[in-house]
């Protein structure tokens, strides 16, 4: 793929990550969250995985591929979205999507403490830029409140299925890892929401709408397109683009939701254009050593 148009995958992705929040936020009225989040993954895990089986896309085999698919679904579906919906519930979308986009910096640490990956200084230099940049676009006002600790545990779990998929994405065909990743996850977010909530979804043009955006824009070509990009790039460059998704939800939650814009966006914006810019200015330089 030319670098044209990886960035420009990169920016696609990024934009229906970041603008997915104040979808949903939207959506909250109509649905109980994890409701809402188990009926969006299962039916864009269906509707994938009629597709792939009937293009005839290589399946897992043995039960170990099965199991190491089921593991990225938990984290990627179930843990981060789960954690997002739950945080949307006493937070803005604005604030979610620059909680859960803080994950960039915890793939570089993790990946040197779990997979001995090295990044050099100045990598590490920009992804604390952009993680800086990501505290200035929040101003530093976010009250103590239990969404924001869903929002921290959704950039956890990214940062872990960022590795995961990483290291076993290779195994799997794109399409059919997104379909039964987002197929098995949304099957755990349906046995959460019996635990966790007391569940009610509201049938309407509008809520019905939200569903499909969530499902087939913000689901199926979003994660087809992340996974994509994470099989054929280090995810520590990859991931230096996700600092990109607060600014559109940011931007979203104010034009959907009226959520207000704050002067301290665009400081934090040049923060994050210049943590993006030195982690690939090293990237395409010097490699990390591994």
């Amino acid at each position: 793929m030319k670098n044209y148009q990886f960035i420009a995958l990169l920016v696609v992705t990024t934009f229906l990550m970041g603008s997915s929040f104040a979808i949903v936020k939207l959506g909250l009225p109509y649905a109980s969250p994890l409701l809402l989040a188990a009926l969006r993954f299962i039916l864009a895990g269906i509707i994938m995985a009629i597709v792939v089986i009937i293009l005839k896309r290589p399946h897992p085999i043995t039960r170990r591929e099965w199991f190491k698919l089921c593991m990225i679904g938990s984290f990627q579906t179930a843990g981060v979205m789960g954690c997002i919906f739950l945080s949307l519930r006493t937070i803005t979308a604005s604030e979610s999507s620059i909680l859960t986009f803080t994950n960039p910096l915890l793939v570089v640490i993790f990946a040197t403490i779990f997979m001995k990956v090295s990044y050099r200084f100045y990598q590490w230099i920009g992804v604390l830029f952009g993680l800086i940049g990501v505290m200035i676009t929040m101003g530093a006002q976010v009250e103590l409140k239990v969404g924001i600790l869903f929002g921290l545990l959704s950039a956890v779990f990214w940062a872990t299925a960022t590795l995961l998929v990483k290291k076993w994405g290779v195994l799997f065909d794109t399409w059919v890892l997104s379909a039964y990743q987002m197929l098995f996850g949304g099957l755990l977010l349906l046995l959460g929401r019996a635990l966790l909530e007391q569940p009610f979804f509201i049938v309407n043009p509008q809520s019905l709408l939200i569903l499909l955006w969530l499902s087939i824009f913000s689901s199926i070509i979003q994660f087809a397109g992340w996974y994509y990009l994470l099989q054929n790039s280090d995810p520590g460059k990859t991931s230096a683009y996700l600092f990109l998704a607060p600014f559109f939800g940011v931007l979203t939650g104010w034009v959907l939701l009226e959520e207000p814009l704050k002067p301290s966006l665009m400081v934090g914006g040049l923060f994050i254009i210049m943590g993006i810019y030195l982690v690939n200015r090293t990237f395409s330089g010097e490699r990390a050593r591994r």
